[in-house]
């Protein structure tokens, strides 16, 4: 929420509009005209809210030389001031202002806002709670209060003035907004549904609540229930293109992707083409096989933004399916210099080094993962696999054992570990880790033939798997 926004105070009627263009009028032309006070806080909120930040100088300036007295004038100035990174003497004024009057409303939550914009979440809550028995609509100050809470990672406590912002107001949506998100860094997602399941039975025409009670739905993955909530904020406002875009990826999870595309586009109608969008409409096409469509949507989100470092490995994996892999690294490569630190884009960049042939480069690869803390096991086995073709059969041993500790729970590493312990002719070890892997997951004792199907013939083996049977 800006503390520029305004809007209530009637920034769009008649009166403003003819105030507005006078004024711009006087700055072009230099002849006089009269605005009372109220008049120019009018015109600086509205470029200020409107990020016109030279027009807001030029107004504050004129303002304060015909009345050097106005507080409210001071404290645009102040505002003015900490958008331009000018905090301490914007705070100076405010201070300077607070001596005059001290019990005004904006006073307090400027300089609320100007501590939050400096990282000193004390002292803006201090302001913003200075500011509540001056206020008359207490609900924006709860949500300033709420979303500071937030910043300073106290989900909880935003909970509670968020709800009190709703409860005085209940078609506040930003503070409708801010609780969804909290409810979703702390997890609450059954908490949220409750919640907003209750107030649409007191609003249920608030397309907000329907699309947060979709979010809380989505979190839970429960994406049936999911897209029924958008569909009921949709049908409230078709043009809620969030609704819109999170019913294609609740589709999407779904893994209706024909239906998720529809939706995807739908949102061009109703806001400008996103990047992101086209991205997911590329990925929905790739899970189709389709992949020059996949292609022409990856294409798509680059040109409008060349930093989605998602789309350019998509392209990159797409050209692999069509057969155009040396042509693919090189983008997989760009995905990797716009975001090094991502370990899914090195997992892919080793498993295509790996299929042309250049062992090193795909070890080094996938070695990079491994420092990034890759969050699955998946990476201990293909390294380890990588090794052991390459005749590192040590390597790939040291690589499982770490990957053991790591994931000691994983039996498809036991079983592989076993595998590679035969070629180096420690079967007994190797016996002893087959038992464990049988024991701890029967089931996946296919992993030892479909690694190495000539196992099949191995006797000790087959009487092991027979006897731990369960």
């Amino acid at each position: 929420m800006s503390e520029f926004d305004d809007e209530a105070g009637g920034l769009n009627d008649k009166e403003f509009e003819e105030n507005l263009k006078h004024f711009e009028e006087m700055l072009a032309t230099g002849q006089a005209h009269f605005f009372d006070t109220d008049d120019l806080e009018e015109i600086i909120d509205y470029y200020l809210q409107w990020v016109n930040y030279e027009m807001a100088k030029k107004a504050i300036d004129y303002g304060l030389e015909r009345f050097p007295f106005s507080t409210i004038i001071k404290i645009r100035y102040a505002q003015y001031l900490s958008s331009q990174h000018y905090t301490h003497e914007a705070l100076g004024i405010l201070n300077e202002v607070e001596q005059i009057e001290r019990n005004n409303f904006e006073l307090y939550m400027a300089r609320g806002y100007i501590y939050s914009q400096m990282g000193l979440g004390e002292q803006a809550i201090e302001n913003f709670k200075a500011a509540i028995p001056l206020a008359e609509q207490k609900d924006e100050v709860y949500v300033a209060l709420g979303v500071e809470f937030l910043n300073d990672d106290k989900p909880d406590d935003a909970i509670y003035y968020l709800k009190k912002a709703i409860k005085l107001n209940p078609k506040n949506e930003v503070a409708l907004n801010e609780l969804s998100l909290c409810y979703d860094l702390t997890g609450k997602s059954d908490e949220a549904i409750s919640f907003f399941e209750q107030y649409i039975d007191n609003h249920p025409y608030s397309y907000y609540a329907w699309f947060n009670l979709g979010l809380g739905y989505g979190r839970l993955g429960l994406f049936e229930k999911a897209i029924e909530a958008y569909d009921y904020a949709l049908a409230i406002n078709e043009q809620f293109s969030s609704a819109h875009f999170n019913k294609a990826n609740s589709l999407a999870q779904l893994l209706r992707y024909e239906e998720a595309i529809d939706v995807y586009k739908e949102t061009f109608k109703y806001e400008d083409q996103e990047p992101t969008t086209y991205y997911y409409i590329g990925e929905c096409y790739e899970n189709l096989n389709r992949f020059e469509e996949a292609l022409v949507n990856y294409n798509k989100c680059v040109k409008l933004d060349p930093a989605n470092a998602d789309s350019w490995l998509g392209i990159g994996v797409v050209l692999d399916a069509l057969n155009r892999l040396t042509e693919g690294v090189h983008y997989i490569k760009k995905a990797i210099e716009i975001n090094p630190n991502e370990p899914e884009y090195w997992y892919v960049f080793a498993e295509v080094q790996e299929k042309l042939g250049f062992i090193e480069e795909a070890a080094m690869a996938y070695q990079r993962v491994i420092e990034l803390d890759y969050p699955d096991y998946d990476v201990w086995l293909d390294y380890s696999k990588l090794l052991h073709q390459g005749g590192y059969t040590t390597d790939a041993i040291e690589t499982l054992n770490t990957g053991i500790k790591k994931f000691p729970d994983v039996a498809e590493l036991y079983y592989r570990l076993a595998v590679i312990k035969l070629d180096v002719n420690e079967r007994k070890e190797s016996m002893d880790l087959f038992a464990r892997a049988i024991r701890m997951d029967y089931g996946k004792h296919n992993e030892i033939f479909e690694y190495a199907p000539i196992l099949k013939n191995d006797n000790e083996i087959l009487s092991l798997i027979s006897a731990l049977k369960k």
